[in-house]
Protein backbone atom coordinates (compact mmCIF):
# COMPACT_ATOMS: atom_id res chain seq x y z
CA UNK A 1 0.00 0.00 0.00
CA UNK A 2 2.78 2.42 1.13
CA UNK A 3 4.59 1.72 -2.40
CA UNK A 4 1.57 2.17 -4.30
CA UNK A 5 1.22 5.82 -1.86
CA UNK A 6 4.56 6.50 -2.79
CA UNK A 7 4.09 6.07 -6.69
CA UNK A 8 0.96 8.11 -6.69
CA UNK A 9 2.71 10.94 -4.82
CA UNK A 10 5.82 10.79 -6.95
CA UNK A 11 3.43 10.81 -10.02
CA UNK A 12 1.38 14.02 -9.29
CA UNK A 13 4.33 15.57 -8.05
CA UNK A 14 6.19 15.16 -11.99
CA UNK A 15 2.80 15.97 -13.54
CA UNK A 16 2.97 19.60 -11.19
CA UNK A 17 6.53 20.17 -12.15
CA UNK A 18 6.23 19.07 -15.82
CA UNK A 19 3.07 21.60 -16.15
CA UNK A 20 4.12 25.01 -18.02
CA UNK A 21 3.63 27.82 -15.77
CA UNK A 22 1.28 30.28 -17.54
CA UNK A 23 0.42 33.05 -14.95
CA UNK A 24 3.31 35.42 -14.18
CA UNK A 25 3.14 35.94 -10.17
CA UNK A 26 1.67 38.92 -8.85
CA UNK A 27 3.77 41.39 -6.04
CA UNK A 28 7.13 40.17 -6.29
CA UNK A 29 10.70 41.23 -4.24
CA UNK A 30 12.61 43.81 -6.47
CA UNK A 31 16.34 43.71 -5.69
CA UNK A 32 17.31 46.88 -8.37
CA UNK A 33 16.48 50.42 -7.43
CA UNK A 34 16.99 54.01 -9.02
CA UNK A 35 17.75 53.83 -12.88
CA UNK A 36 18.04 50.17 -12.84
CA UNK A 37 14.94 49.18 -12.62
CA UNK A 38 14.06 52.07 -15.33
CA UNK A 39 16.34 49.88 -17.62
CA UNK A 40 15.14 46.45 -16.74
CA UNK A 41 12.14 45.76 -19.38
CA UNK A 42 10.85 43.33 -16.92
CA UNK A 43 10.31 45.74 -13.93
CA UNK A 44 9.68 48.68 -15.80
CA UNK A 45 6.36 50.19 -16.25
CA UNK A 46 7.54 53.79 -17.47
CA UNK A 47 5.38 56.36 -16.22
CA UNK A 48 2.99 53.95 -14.03
CA UNK A 49 4.89 53.64 -11.26
CA UNK A 50 2.45 55.44 -8.54
CA UNK A 51 4.29 57.47 -6.36
CA UNK A 52 4.66 55.16 -3.55
CA UNK A 53 6.57 52.68 -5.64
CA UNK A 54 8.53 55.38 -6.42
CA UNK A 55 9.77 56.86 -3.20
CA UNK A 56 10.00 53.12 -2.43
CA UNK A 57 11.99 52.23 -5.13
CA UNK A 58 14.47 55.30 -5.51
CA UNK A 59 11.86 56.66 -8.71
CA UNK A 60 11.29 60.49 -7.75
CA UNK A 61 12.52 62.59 -9.98
CA UNK A 62 13.81 59.93 -12.83
CA UNK A 63 9.93 59.96 -14.30
CA UNK A 64 8.04 62.98 -15.23
CA UNK A 65 5.87 63.83 -12.14
CA UNK A 66 2.27 62.86 -14.08
CA UNK A 67 1.29 58.75 -12.88
CA UNK A 68 0.40 57.35 -16.36
CA UNK A 69 -1.88 54.23 -16.20
CA UNK A 70 -0.99 50.98 -18.18
CA UNK A 71 -4.42 51.71 -19.83
CA UNK A 72 -2.97 55.12 -21.26
CA UNK A 73 0.04 53.62 -21.99
CA UNK A 74 -1.52 50.88 -23.99
CA UNK A 75 -3.83 53.23 -25.91
CA UNK A 76 -0.81 55.92 -26.48
CA UNK A 77 1.23 52.89 -28.21
CA UNK A 78 -1.58 51.89 -30.63
CA UNK A 79 -2.15 55.23 -31.42
CA UNK A 80 1.35 55.68 -32.51
CA UNK A 81 1.74 52.28 -34.55
CA UNK A 82 -1.81 53.61 -35.79
CA UNK A 83 -0.11 56.84 -36.88
CA UNK A 84 2.84 54.73 -38.58
CA UNK A 85 0.79 52.99 -40.64
CA UNK A 86 -0.77 56.47 -42.16
CA UNK A 87 2.66 57.50 -42.43
CA UNK A 88 3.42 55.20 -44.45
CA UNK A 89 0.91 54.67 -46.82
CA UNK A 90 2.53 54.49 -50.46
CA UNK A 91 6.17 53.36 -49.04
CA UNK A 92 7.59 49.58 -50.28
CA UNK A 93 6.77 46.51 -48.09
CA UNK A 94 9.81 46.02 -47.03
CA UNK A 95 10.07 49.44 -45.82
CA UNK A 96 6.82 49.28 -43.81
CA UNK A 97 6.89 46.02 -42.02
CA UNK A 98 10.75 46.82 -41.08
CA UNK A 99 9.19 50.27 -39.39
CA UNK A 100 6.50 48.28 -38.19
CA UNK A 101 9.46 46.15 -36.36
CA UNK A 102 11.17 48.71 -35.04
CA UNK A 103 8.16 50.02 -32.91
CA UNK A 104 7.45 46.71 -31.79
CA UNK A 105 11.13 46.00 -31.17
CA UNK A 106 11.70 49.50 -29.25
CA UNK A 107 8.45 48.70 -27.00
CA UNK A 108 9.89 45.17 -26.08
CA UNK A 109 12.99 46.56 -25.39
CA UNK A 110 11.83 49.05 -22.63
CA UNK A 111 8.50 47.10 -21.02
CA UNK A 112 7.96 43.67 -21.74
CA UNK A 113 4.58 43.58 -19.91
CA UNK A 114 3.19 46.08 -22.17
CA UNK A 115 4.65 44.49 -25.18
CA UNK A 116 3.23 41.32 -24.60
CA UNK A 117 -0.22 42.32 -23.65
CA UNK A 118 -0.16 44.29 -26.96
CA UNK A 119 0.86 41.13 -28.54
CA UNK A 120 -2.04 39.04 -27.16
CA UNK A 121 -4.45 41.73 -27.69
CA UNK A 122 -3.24 42.00 -31.44
CA UNK A 123 -2.00 38.75 -32.41
CA UNK A 124 -3.76 38.90 -35.77
CA UNK A 125 -2.09 42.44 -37.31
CA UNK A 126 1.27 41.56 -35.28
CA UNK A 127 2.04 38.19 -35.80
CA UNK A 128 3.07 39.27 -39.70
CA UNK A 129 5.11 41.56 -38.11
CA UNK A 130 7.16 39.49 -35.12
CA UNK A 131 7.18 36.32 -37.42
CA UNK A 132 6.86 35.43 -41.10
CA UNK A 133 6.77 36.93 -43.51
CA UNK A 134 8.95 40.35 -41.74
CA UNK A 135 11.49 37.89 -39.27
CA UNK A 136 13.01 36.90 -43.11
CA UNK A 137 13.31 40.80 -43.14
CA UNK A 138 14.85 41.04 -40.14
CA UNK A 139 17.12 38.52 -39.97
CA UNK A 140 18.46 39.84 -43.42
CA UNK A 141 19.32 42.69 -41.63
CA UNK A 142 19.85 42.16 -38.21
CA UNK A 143 23.77 43.38 -37.85
CA UNK A 144 22.64 46.58 -38.50
CA UNK A 145 19.26 46.53 -36.62
CA UNK A 146 20.85 45.19 -33.35
CA UNK A 147 20.09 47.77 -30.84
CA UNK A 148 19.82 45.37 -27.54
CA UNK A 149 20.83 41.68 -27.50
CA UNK A 150 17.45 39.53 -26.52
CA UNK A 151 18.38 35.65 -25.66
CA UNK A 152 21.97 33.93 -25.51
CA UNK A 153 24.73 33.34 -27.57
CA UNK A 154 26.83 30.51 -27.53
CA UNK A 155 29.80 29.80 -30.40
CA UNK A 156 32.39 27.62 -31.67
CA UNK A 157 35.15 29.78 -29.50
CA UNK A 158 33.03 28.89 -26.20
CA UNK A 159 33.63 24.55 -26.16
CA UNK A 160 34.48 23.80 -22.60
CA UNK A 161 32.59 26.58 -21.51
CA UNK A 162 29.11 26.33 -21.68
CA UNK A 163 28.50 24.44 -18.94
CA UNK A 164 29.06 27.40 -16.76
CA UNK A 165 27.95 30.18 -19.37
CA UNK A 166 24.23 28.44 -19.24
CA UNK A 167 24.21 29.89 -15.58
CA UNK A 168 24.45 33.37 -17.04
CA UNK A 169 20.80 33.56 -17.90
CA UNK A 170 19.20 35.24 -15.25
CA UNK A 171 15.67 33.16 -15.41
CA UNK A 172 15.85 30.10 -12.57
CA UNK A 173 13.51 28.07 -14.28
CA UNK A 174 13.12 27.89 -18.08
CA UNK A 175 10.53 26.12 -19.54
CA UNK A 176 10.83 26.28 -23.75
CA UNK A 177 14.00 26.62 -25.29
CA UNK A 178 14.14 27.56 -29.26
CA UNK A 179 17.57 27.02 -30.73
CA UNK A 180 19.28 27.67 -34.21
CA UNK A 181 22.85 27.48 -35.48
CA UNK A 182 21.36 29.71 -38.85
CA UNK A 183 21.98 27.30 -41.51
CA UNK A 184 19.05 27.10 -43.35
CA UNK A 185 16.55 30.26 -42.45
CA UNK A 186 13.44 30.02 -43.51
CA UNK A 187 14.42 29.92 -47.64
CA UNK A 188 16.95 32.41 -47.52
CA UNK A 189 19.64 30.08 -46.70
CA UNK A 190 23.02 31.04 -44.43
CA UNK A 191 22.27 33.63 -42.29
CA UNK A 192 24.98 32.72 -39.33
CA UNK A 193 24.21 34.48 -36.38
CA UNK A 194 22.00 37.09 -37.39
CA UNK A 195 19.17 33.74 -37.73
CA UNK A 196 18.77 34.86 -33.89
CA UNK A 197 15.61 36.63 -34.74
CA UNK A 198 13.76 32.80 -35.51
CA UNK A 199 13.95 31.96 -32.09
CA UNK A 200 13.23 35.29 -31.05
CA UNK A 201 9.77 35.59 -32.84
CA UNK A 202 8.89 32.14 -32.32
CA UNK A 203 9.00 32.53 -28.44
CA UNK A 204 6.96 35.53 -28.79
CA UNK A 205 4.31 33.72 -30.87
CA UNK A 206 4.30 30.89 -28.50
CA UNK A 207 3.65 33.37 -25.21
CA UNK A 208 0.99 35.47 -27.43
CA UNK A 209 -1.14 32.56 -29.09
CA UNK A 210 -0.15 29.82 -26.30
CA UNK A 211 0.44 31.36 -22.97
CA UNK A 212 3.53 30.58 -21.98
CA UNK A 213 5.29 32.39 -19.40
CA UNK A 214 7.45 34.69 -20.84
CA UNK A 215 9.83 35.04 -17.78
CA UNK A 216 10.23 30.92 -18.65
CA UNK A 217 11.47 31.12 -22.67
CA UNK A 218 15.07 31.25 -23.99
CA UNK A 219 15.92 31.85 -27.62
CA UNK A 220 19.91 30.24 -28.29
CA UNK A 221 21.89 31.60 -30.93
CA UNK A 222 24.35 28.68 -31.61
CA UNK A 223 27.36 30.23 -34.08
CA UNK A 224 29.38 27.63 -35.58
CA UNK A 225 30.52 30.18 -38.33
CA UNK A 226 29.05 30.65 -41.84
CA UNK A 227 29.66 29.72 -45.62
CA UNK A 228 27.97 32.75 -46.31
CA UNK A 229 30.45 35.19 -47.82
CA UNK A 230 28.82 37.89 -48.19
CA UNK A 231 28.26 38.38 -44.59
CA UNK A 232 31.78 37.29 -43.77
CA UNK A 233 33.03 40.09 -45.51
CA UNK A 234 30.09 42.43 -44.03
CA UNK A 235 31.82 44.89 -41.98
CA UNK A 236 28.76 44.98 -39.33
CA UNK A 237 28.81 40.82 -38.92
CA UNK A 238 28.19 39.94 -35.43
CA UNK A 239 29.03 36.70 -36.07
CA UNK A 240 31.92 34.24 -36.21
CA UNK A 241 34.36 34.84 -38.97
CA UNK A 242 35.26 31.77 -39.93
CA UNK A 243 33.95 28.84 -42.16
CA UNK A 244 30.99 26.36 -40.74
CA UNK A 245 32.39 23.78 -38.73
CA UNK A 246 31.61 20.37 -39.82
CA UNK A 247 31.64 16.62 -39.15
CA UNK A 248 32.42 15.98 -35.48
CA UNK A 249 33.80 18.88 -34.27
CA UNK A 250 30.22 20.18 -34.92
CA UNK A 251 28.51 18.07 -33.19
CA UNK A 252 30.85 17.78 -30.34
CA UNK A 253 29.97 21.40 -30.03
CA UNK A 254 26.36 20.59 -30.12
CA UNK A 255 26.45 18.15 -27.52
CA UNK A 256 27.93 20.59 -25.17
CA UNK A 257 25.60 22.71 -25.63
CA UNK A 258 22.69 19.96 -24.67
CA UNK A 259 24.42 18.84 -21.71
CA UNK A 260 24.71 22.32 -20.09
CA UNK A 261 21.11 23.01 -21.14
CA UNK A 262 19.78 19.96 -19.48
CA UNK A 263 21.77 20.10 -16.39
CA UNK A 264 20.54 23.32 -15.60
CA UNK A 265 17.02 23.26 -16.43
CA UNK A 266 16.17 19.07 -16.85
CA UNK A 267 12.44 20.09 -17.58
CA UNK A 268 12.72 21.93 -20.80
CA UNK A 269 11.86 21.62 -24.23
CA UNK A 270 14.31 22.23 -26.59
CA UNK A 271 12.70 22.81 -30.10
CA UNK A 272 15.71 23.22 -33.45
CA UNK A 273 14.69 25.26 -35.67
CA UNK A 274 16.29 25.91 -39.32
CA UNK A 275 18.98 23.63 -38.82
CA UNK A 276 20.35 22.57 -42.77
CA UNK A 277 18.73 19.31 -43.57
CA UNK A 278 22.09 17.28 -42.68
CA UNK A 279 22.52 18.26 -39.23
CA UNK A 280 18.05 18.34 -39.02
CA UNK A 281 17.45 14.38 -39.17
CA UNK A 282 21.56 14.21 -37.39
CA UNK A 283 20.50 15.59 -34.08
CA UNK A 284 17.20 14.66 -34.25
CA UNK A 285 18.21 10.96 -34.26
CA UNK A 286 21.00 12.09 -31.75
CA UNK A 287 19.22 13.38 -29.16
CA UNK A 288 15.13 12.53 -29.46
CA UNK A 289 15.50 9.55 -27.15
CA UNK A 290 18.22 11.33 -24.27
CA UNK A 291 16.40 14.71 -24.20
CA UNK A 292 13.07 16.23 -23.94
CA UNK A 293 13.58 17.62 -27.48
CA UNK A 294 12.03 18.10 -31.25
CA UNK A 295 12.97 19.41 -34.46
CA UNK A 296 10.02 21.82 -35.85
CA UNK A 297 11.08 21.99 -39.64
CA UNK A 298 10.79 18.30 -39.70
CA UNK A 299 7.78 17.14 -37.23
CA UNK A 300 5.94 20.73 -36.81
CA UNK A 301 5.27 20.97 -40.10
CA UNK A 302 4.70 17.59 -40.91
CA UNK A 303 2.36 17.48 -38.22
CA UNK A 304 0.02 20.49 -39.42
CA UNK A 305 0.66 19.13 -43.25
CA UNK A 306 -0.77 15.93 -42.24
CA UNK A 307 -3.91 17.54 -40.78
CA UNK A 308 -4.07 19.18 -43.57
CA UNK A 309 -3.85 16.16 -45.83
CA UNK A 310 -6.39 14.19 -43.97
CA UNK A 311 -8.45 17.08 -43.91
CA UNK A 312 -8.58 17.33 -47.73
CA UNK A 313 -9.60 12.93 -48.00
CA UNK A 314 -12.42 14.06 -45.88
CA UNK A 315 -13.19 17.71 -47.94
CA UNK A 316 -13.20 15.28 -50.72
CA UNK A 317 -15.76 13.16 -49.77
CA UNK A 318 -13.56 10.28 -49.41
CA UNK A 319 -13.09 7.85 -46.06
CA UNK A 320 -9.82 8.37 -44.20
CA UNK A 321 -9.10 4.98 -45.23
CA UNK A 322 -8.55 6.18 -48.62
CA UNK A 323 -5.89 8.70 -47.55
CA UNK A 324 -3.75 5.16 -48.36
CA UNK A 325 -5.04 5.95 -52.19
CA UNK A 326 -4.16 9.46 -52.29
CA UNK A 327 -1.59 10.50 -55.02
CA UNK A 328 0.67 13.06 -53.21
CA UNK A 329 3.43 15.10 -55.35
CA UNK A 330 5.87 17.05 -52.79
CA UNK A 331 7.96 19.63 -54.24
CA UNK A 332 11.03 20.68 -51.76
CA UNK A 333 12.98 17.83 -50.69
CA UNK A 334 14.61 19.38 -47.79
CA UNK A 335 14.06 18.80 -43.86
CA UNK A 336 10.46 19.84 -44.31
CA UNK A 337 9.37 18.14 -47.27
CA UNK A 338 11.14 14.77 -46.31
CA UNK A 339 9.29 15.44 -42.77
CA UNK A 340 6.30 15.53 -44.31
CA UNK A 341 6.72 12.85 -46.28
CA UNK A 342 7.75 10.70 -42.80
CA UNK A 343 5.05 11.08 -41.13
CA UNK A 344 2.33 10.63 -43.88
CA UNK A 345 4.03 7.36 -44.47
CA UNK A 346 3.40 6.71 -40.90
CA UNK A 347 -0.33 7.70 -41.47
CA UNK A 348 -0.85 5.03 -44.67
CA UNK A 349 0.69 2.42 -42.44
CA UNK A 350 -1.49 2.91 -39.42
CA UNK A 351 -4.49 3.32 -42.02
CA UNK A 352 -3.32 0.28 -43.89
CA UNK A 353 -2.17 -2.17 -40.96
CA UNK A 354 0.70 -3.87 -41.37
CA UNK A 355 0.05 -5.64 -44.78
CA UNK A 356 3.64 -5.74 -45.40
CA UNK A 357 3.80 -3.10 -48.56
CA UNK A 358 5.82 -0.55 -48.53
CA UNK A 359 3.40 2.73 -48.15
CA UNK A 360 5.90 5.49 -50.22
CA UNK A 361 4.25 4.17 -53.76
CA UNK A 362 1.95 7.51 -53.55
CA UNK A 363 4.56 9.61 -53.26
CA UNK A 364 6.17 11.31 -55.36
CA UNK A 365 9.23 13.72 -54.27
CA UNK A 366 10.97 16.55 -56.44
CA UNK A 367 14.26 18.57 -55.35
CA UNK A 368 15.32 21.48 -57.51
CA UNK A 369 17.20 18.80 -60.31
CA UNK A 370 13.41 17.50 -60.63
CA UNK A 371 11.87 13.81 -59.74
CA UNK A 372 14.09 12.07 -57.26
CA UNK A 373 14.83 8.72 -58.95
CA UNK A 374 16.65 5.63 -57.50
CA UNK A 375 18.85 6.71 -60.71
CA UNK A 376 20.03 9.78 -59.14
CA UNK A 377 23.65 9.54 -58.06
CA UNK A 378 24.50 10.53 -54.56
CA UNK A 379 21.28 10.69 -53.31
CA UNK A 380 20.46 12.02 -49.88
CA UNK A 381 20.07 9.15 -47.43
CA UNK A 382 16.87 10.81 -45.80
CA UNK A 383 15.17 10.89 -49.40
CA UNK A 384 16.19 7.86 -50.55
CA UNK A 385 12.98 5.82 -48.88
CA UNK A 386 10.93 8.21 -51.43
CA UNK A 387 12.83 7.91 -54.98
CA UNK A 388 10.99 6.01 -57.24
CA UNK A 389 12.25 2.97 -58.85
CA UNK A 390 11.94 2.09 -62.64
CA UNK A 391 9.13 0.43 -62.44
CA UNK A 392 7.09 3.03 -60.64
CA UNK A 393 7.16 6.06 -63.12
CA UNK A 394 6.25 4.63 -66.02
CA UNK A 395 6.44 7.65 -68.69
CA UNK A 396 8.58 9.62 -66.34
CA UNK A 397 12.34 9.83 -65.99
CA UNK A 398 14.90 10.93 -63.54
CA UNK A 399 14.94 14.67 -62.78
CA UNK A 400 11.49 14.89 -64.32
CA UNK A 401 9.85 18.81 -64.93
CA UNK A 402 7.32 19.03 -61.76
CA UNK A 403 4.25 19.68 -65.09
CA UNK A 404 5.62 16.28 -66.50
CA UNK A 405 4.90 14.60 -62.85
CA UNK A 406 1.19 16.44 -62.46
CA UNK A 407 0.63 15.71 -66.20
CA UNK A 408 1.58 12.18 -65.78
CA UNK A 409 0.91 11.04 -61.66
CA UNK A 410 -2.56 13.32 -61.77
CA UNK A 411 -2.03 13.84 -58.08
CA UNK A 412 -4.91 14.19 -55.13
CA UNK A 413 -2.76 16.34 -53.78
CA UNK A 414 0.45 18.79 -54.87
CA UNK A 415 2.26 19.85 -52.24
CA UNK A 416 5.25 22.43 -52.15
CA UNK A 417 7.91 22.93 -49.38
CA UNK A 418 10.66 24.50 -51.07
CA UNK A 419 12.02 28.13 -50.74
CA UNK A 420 12.68 28.47 -55.16
CA UNK A 421 9.75 30.82 -55.82
CA UNK A 422 7.46 30.48 -58.69
CA UNK A 423 7.37 26.83 -58.79
CA UNK A 424 3.63 26.77 -59.09
CA UNK A 425 3.47 28.24 -62.39
CA UNK A 426 -0.07 28.46 -64.53
CA UNK A 427 0.96 25.67 -66.64
CA UNK A 428 1.44 23.19 -63.93
CA UNK A 429 -1.70 24.86 -61.93
CA UNK A 430 -3.59 24.32 -64.75
CA UNK A 431 -2.55 20.78 -65.06
CA UNK A 432 -3.90 20.47 -61.80
CA UNK A 433 -7.76 20.39 -63.43
CA UNK A 434 -6.19 16.80 -64.80
CA UNK A 435 -6.54 15.23 -61.58
CA UNK A 436 -7.93 12.35 -60.54
CA UNK A 437 -9.68 13.76 -57.93
CA UNK A 438 -12.65 16.15 -58.56
CA UNK A 439 -11.76 18.09 -55.64
CA UNK A 440 -7.99 18.12 -55.82
CA UNK A 441 -5.87 20.20 -53.41
CA UNK A 442 -2.57 22.78 -53.55
CA UNK A 443 -0.77 23.09 -50.61
CA UNK A 444 1.72 26.25 -51.33
CA UNK A 445 3.79 26.17 -48.13
CA UNK A 446 6.75 28.46 -48.99
CA UNK A 447 8.81 30.40 -46.52
CA UNK A 448 9.56 33.87 -46.82
CA UNK A 449 6.45 35.02 -48.92
CA UNK A 450 8.65 36.89 -51.03
CA UNK A 451 9.76 33.11 -52.34
CA UNK A 452 5.94 32.47 -52.44
CA UNK A 453 5.65 29.15 -54.68
CA UNK A 454 2.85 30.86 -57.17
CA UNK A 455 4.24 33.33 -59.36
CA UNK A 456 1.97 36.07 -58.25
CA UNK A 457 0.01 37.15 -55.03
CA UNK A 458 -3.29 35.36 -55.66
CA UNK A 459 -2.57 33.54 -58.78
CA UNK A 460 -3.87 30.03 -58.21
CA UNK A 461 -7.06 31.55 -57.45
CA UNK A 462 -7.26 33.26 -61.12
CA UNK A 463 -5.73 30.13 -63.20
CA UNK A 464 -7.69 27.59 -61.25
CA UNK A 465 -11.41 29.10 -60.78
CA UNK A 466 -13.70 30.15 -63.16
CA UNK A 467 -17.00 29.20 -65.58
CA UNK A 468 -15.05 26.98 -67.33
CA UNK A 469 -14.33 24.75 -64.26
CA UNK A 470 -17.60 25.05 -62.64
CA UNK A 471 -17.29 21.09 -62.82
CA UNK A 472 -13.89 20.92 -60.51
CA UNK A 473 -13.31 22.66 -56.76
CA UNK A 474 -9.67 23.02 -56.44
CA UNK A 475 -8.70 23.27 -52.38
CA UNK A 476 -6.11 26.30 -52.61
CA UNK A 477 -4.25 26.47 -49.24
CA UNK A 478 -1.20 29.30 -48.55
CA UNK A 479 0.73 28.67 -45.53
CA UNK A 480 4.05 30.00 -44.36
CA UNK A 481 5.16 27.18 -42.12
CA UNK A 482 8.75 25.56 -43.10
Amino acid sequence: MWRNIARSAAASCLRRSRRFSTAIPGPCIVHKRGADILHDPWFNKDTGFPLTERDRLGLRGLLPPRVISFEHQYARFMESYRSLEKNTLGQPDSVVSLAKWRILNRLHDRNETLYYRVLIDNIKDFAPIIYTPTVGLVCQNYSGLFRRPRGMYFSAKDKGEMMSMIYNWPAHQVDMIVITDGSRILGLGDLGVQGIGIPIGKLDMYVAAAGINPQRILPIMLDVGTNNQRLLEDRLYLGLRQPRLEGEEYLSVVDELMEAIFTRWPKAIVQFEDFQMKWAFETLQRYRKKFCMFNDDIQGTAGVALAGLLGTVRAQGRPLTDFVNQKIVVVGAGSAGIGVLNMAAQAVSRVAGNTGASPNHQFYLLDKDGLITKERKNIDPAAAPFAKGPGEIEGLREGASLLEVVKKVKPHVLLGLSGVGGVFNEEVLKAMRESDSTKPAIFAMSNPTMNGLCCKPYQAPTFISGRHMASIDIFFFAYSMV
